[in-house]
């Protein structure tokens, strides 16, 4: 069955940011340590550029899951931030729950660490309850391809869909004309090729 086009909206949308740990991050192989790292804060960087609500989690961090990511904590210093004491599925947690819902929000980006896991368990419970969910693949990671493509299976299976942080940010966009300077620096800032297409759409010609 075919499943209707349902386009991300910036005014409906949260994002959920789930377990990036310092000891976590050590166990994914199923992408590239340092892109992982980029496609993380590319995320975060996205919910910020688009004022998107954000919520951060953490299991059981005095563990050797570890702390949260530094970075995160810094982009969004004010935002709630949940450390679990041990549930594995942050959708157990009453306070996560609560901070979701408090957005007010429908459509939940999600990311995390490990995919099968940290992702799809708060997923799939939130498309019980109701939610859009978009899982963000590059953003999410695990221990190699076969755990990854079985997670990835399992959620859209129950009709989350899958992106990319690259393709929602221009989903959310949706039209170049409401800000070139502005989504082109995100692209920039974490894609190396775009930030060459984007200097030499600035750099002004000279004369002949």
């Amino acid at each position: 069955m075919t499943t209707p086009y349902t386009r991300l909206d910036k005014e409906n949308a949260a994002v959920l940011m789930v377990d990036h740990q310092a000891g976590l991050l050590s166990l994914v192989r199923d992408i590239d340590p340092d892109k992982f790292k980029n496609n993380v804060l590319a995320l975060a960087d996205m919910a910020k550029y688009f004022d998107l609500p954000t919520i951060l989690t953490t299991s059981f961090e005095d563990g050797p899951n570890g702390p949260l990511v530094p970075e995160l904590k810094e982009i969004f210093p004010d935002a709630p931030y949940i450390a679990r004491p041990g549930q594995i599925n942050a959708w157990d947690n009453e306070d996560f729950v609560k901070a979701v819902k408090a957005t007010g929000k429908k459509q939940l980006i999600i990311a995390g660490v490990v995919t099968e896991v940290c992702v799809s368990f708060p997923a799939l419970s939130a498309i019980e309850e109701g939610f859009e969910v978009f899982v963000v693949t590059d953003a999410s990671g695990t221990f190699n391809p076969i755990t990854r493509d079985a997670a990835w299976n399992r959620m859209s299976s129950a009709g989350a869909q899958l992106v990319t942080w690259f393709g929602a940010a221009c989903e959310l966009h949706r039209d170049w004309r409401n800000d070139i300077e502005g989504l082109g620096a995100l692209f920039s800032n974490h894609i190396p090729d775009y930030r060459n297409l984007i200097t030499s759409y600035s750099t002004v010609p000279l004369d002949s």
